[in-house]
């Protein structure tokens, strides 16, 4: 595979906050991707939103400020004004969203976000990995995560291993998507930063509109939404549908969403009721040989691999503004998940030496046991290839609240705003797992055979799994900003973050276990306003996450475990602690062709006690997590946008340099592993699936009013497979694509629209590990062994869709 090119039809979004900029997007027609408020001149004024919303604009002398969230607060227009937030500013609205065509949220952020790719380790586009700055946040469990995400101030990393199922979150219903970056208000897992997604209600979107596409590998998909405000009250609902086959085999989707939100709205307050569900069900294909795609690109290693997700949800969101300068926020809820996954798998169950009439685990004379402990017969023939399927289930309830007060008095003469605040959240998890035993059938299919893996192995490593575990996270945040003069402003602050972690063994006693983690993580940071269209920033910030249940119960590496499915007792784990510094300057000009808006940033995050997911050396498929000391993920992100009537341009650049900074053996798959199965970290090794390079670039031109075309780029550079943190392997290669779009509006209710998705059929992979060669044969070479360890997720190939609009 050669370097690559992507492409997605996407509306350029003017990133760097200010009133020219918000005129140039309501100008060419976009919708708000900021919130925004009302505050009173004199400019210097407190961003307080105006208390008499039907005054008479003219009458009222007021300037709109557009605010950018400091805190998970459930309602929009809480923030600060986006000129004085310390960081890069990250944020796509529901345009963008629209214009991918996409009921996948991810898209949206790898095309406008510079920092953000998608890597695909499950090999199901609707499950993937978001990656920012070197930071994941994935559903896959095992993987460490490293970013907060929040859907109306409410977390959604699930309780039992901080995964986050994109799935699960209503694309149709989202009003902006803002990742941000220094500030630990957003609690754990905020190491790389936090995404905080905005929903739609009934003030903010009205009408109706359903929206149907076809087209490739089978896909359909529609949405409906609808939003009305009478008085005082107003509701809005979104329900979404999508199926399709996939280009691999066994890849299958189904997505059934809804999203419903009842408010009230006076002139001191704000109330809204909102609730979801979804039941979703995945084909998830994850990683196949790379001597298997030379025969077909759809080809898939073991199966079955199946995963079915079902949520719902109900948040209460409340604001009031106690006086002038004191606003109060606050939510509760209360949120069910379940997932129960399929996964066929080799198995290091095999025919004992001594008794072939018996069966053996790991080793030729170590007893593969049954349920009630006593040692498995063999009922398989002799040239049988075994192996297993693996099933897990998990099912959470967490609950939680969050009260934050704000206040906008002015301190010793000057513009201040102070805002403290407090969360809880707390979740319960049962998880359970056992492992089928079977046959692999010439076509990688796993067939069960009726018999199921009692405890077995020196030491225990795998067997029925059933255990409780109990989450509970709290924390105490503070944050001010104080104008020091009319450019210049401060914010500091910090939060306290204390979780405690309970595991109760269902089946026995190995697993129990108390962990407690506490740590406060300040920031600070400044921005400076050098001249109407230029703004210069600068931050300092603390981040911890504590580790999950799942870590926390597999992280030994005498006895690993089938990473999500079986636990055994551990080692403690320590928690990760991320300190991160970042600069740059973002600004506007107005130009006769339209507005300009640019920025440019440097960062660098670096991790004391980061936690990897280690393959065992010793047994494919299993294996352990590890503090593994410190890693540095450091880089700059530029970006530019030119926004006019008729024309939309965007490009941007990132690079990403993550490191190991600490020398460390571990176990890996890699064929420059050493006799026992491990590789050496060096200090400066660059840690895998992390690519250093990327660049998107989109155009959006409207021929005539009702007709348009686009098309956007992207390119990522090369990345090391996982398991190769010894730098020694040949890399993942870099891949570039290019997509088009167009649609037309026939007319004030109808469009019609299509897409192309990379029209030069490019062949890449965006995510490799390796596999041990001797574990299942080549049967699409004659059963001869592989040859080639690396394993990847195959990209989609070119596709076409078409679908229509209507909105009423």
């Amino acid at each position: 595979m050669g370097v690559r090119f992507l492409v997605i039809g996407t509306m350029s979004l003017c990133l760097v906050p200010a009133a020219d900029c918000a005129q140039a997007q309501e100008a060419s027609g976009a919708s708000e991707v900021l919130p925004a408020i009302e505050v009173v001149a004199p400019r210097t004024a407190a961003a307080k939103p105006a208390r008499n919303r039907n005054a008479p604009r003219v009458a009222r002398n007021v300037r709109r400020v557009f605010v950018y969230p400091t805190a998970p607060t459930p309602t929009a227009g809480s923030g600060m004004d986006v000129d004085k937030v310390a960081a890069g500013i990250n944020a796509v609205g529901a345009a963008q969203i629209a214009r991918t065509g996409s009921l996948n949220i991810a898209d949206v952020l790898q095309q406008q976000v510079p920092g953000i790719i998608i890597s695909d380790a499950t090999g199901n586009p609707f499950m993937p990995d978001i990656q920012f700055r070197g930071f994941v946040a994935s559903p896959v469990a095992g993987t460490p995560q490293g970013l907060a995400v929040y859907q109306n101030g409410v977390r959604v990393n699930e309780a039992f291993g901080d995964t986050v199922n994109w799935d699960l979150i209503p694309t149709a219903a989202i009003r902006s998507v803002t990742v941000v970056t220094n500030n630990p208000a957003f609690g754990l897992n905020a190491l790389g930063g936090a995404v905080n997604v905005q929903m739609k209600d009934g003030f903010n979107y009205k009408g109706a509109e359903i929206n149907t596409m076809g087209g490739s590998f089978g896909r359909i998909q529609s949405s409906a939404q609808y939003g009305k405000q009478v008085d005082n009250f107003a509701v809005y609902a979104a329900l979404e549908g999508l199926r399709e086959n996939g280009f691999r085999n066994f890849s299958e989707s189904a997505i059934r969403r809804f999203y419903g939100d009842v408010g009230y709205r006076s002139d001191s307050s704000e109330f809204h009721l909102n609730v979801g569900a979804a039941r979703n069900n995945f084909g998830a294909s994850a990683t196949v040989p790379v001597e298997l795609l030379q025969n077909y690109w759809g080809a898939t290693y073991t199966t079955p691999q199946t995963t079915a997700n079902s949520v719902a949800y109900v948040n209460l969101t409340g604001k009031v503004e106690a006086t002038p300068t004191w606003t109060i926020e606050g939510s509760a809820r209360v949120r069910a998940f379940q997932q129960k996954a399929v996964d066929g798998n080799p198995t290091a169950t095999q025919q004992c030496a001594a008794d072939q009439t018996l069966l053996c685990f790991n080793d030729d004379d170590v007893p593969a046991n049954g349920l009630n402990g006593v040692q498995l017969a063999n009922p398989f023939p002799d040239n049988a290839v075994l192996g297993q399927i693996d099933r897990t289930t998990t099912r959470s309830v967490t609950t939680g609240a969050t009260l934050q007060a704000t206040n906008t008095d002015q301190l010793f003469g000057h513009n201040n705003q102070f805002m403290v605040g407090a969360s809880f959240d707390s979740g319960v998890s049962r998880f359970g797992a056992s492992a089928e035993l079977g046959t692999i059938a010439p076509n990688y299919v796993v067939n069960g055979s009726g018999i199921y893996l009692g405890p077995s192995g020196e030491p225990i490593s795998i067997g029925p799994v059933s255990l409780r575990a109990t989450n509970r996270y709290s924390g105490l945040y503070a944050q001010n900003t104080f104008d020091v003069t009319e450019a210049f402003s401060i914010t500091g602050g910090g939060r306290f973050n204390h979780a405690r972690i309970e595991l109760e063994d269902q089946l026995g006693t190995a697993l129990n276990g108390e962990h407690t983690f506490t740590r406060f993580n300040p920031m600070i940071g400044g921005t400076y306003k050098i001249n109407p269209g230029l703004t210069a920033y600068a931050g300092y910030s603390e981040a911890n996450r504590a580790p999950t249940p799942l870590e926390l119960a597999c992280a030994d590496p005498a006895r690993p475990c089938i990473i999500a499915a079986f636990l055994v007792a551990d080692p403690p784990l320590k928690q990760v602690v991320s300190r991160t510094i970042e600069a740059g300057f973002r600004g506007t000009k107005e130009l006769n062709i339209g507005t300009l808006g640019w920025k440019i940033g440097g960062f660098r995050a670096t991790n004391a006690d980061d936690i990897l997911a280690i393959p065992s050396p010793e047994l494919q498929g299993f294996g352990y997590f590890q503090n593994v000391g410190r890693t540095r993920r450091q880089g700059i992100e530029a970006q530019v946008n030119l926004t006019s009537k008729t024309l939309q341009l965007y490009a941007s650049y990132a690079l990403v340099d993550a490191r190991f900074l600490d020398a460390l053996q571990v176990g890996s798959h890699s064929p420059f592993a050493d006799e026992n199965g491990n590789v050496q970290i060096l200090p400066g090794n660059r840690i895998p699936a992390i690519p250093r390079n990327r660049i998107k670039a989109g155009i959006d031109y409207s021929i005539t009013d009702a007709f348009k075309v686009g098309g956007d780029a992207l390119f990522v550079g090369s990345q090391y497979f996982v398991g190769d943190e010894s730098n020694q392997a040949q890399r993942l290669p870099g891949y570039a694509v290019f997509n088009l779009h167009t649609s037309y509006q026939i007319n004030k209710s109808i469009q019609i629209y299509a897409r192309a998705d990379n029209i030069f059929d490019n062949r890449y992979a965006t995510y490799g590990t390796f596999f041990d060669t001797t574990d299942v044969p080549n049967f699409a070479n004659g059963g001869a062994p592989f040859a080639d360890a690396r394993s990847v997720s195959p990209a989609r190939p070119r596709s076409f869709y078409a679908g229509m609009k209507a909105t009423f």
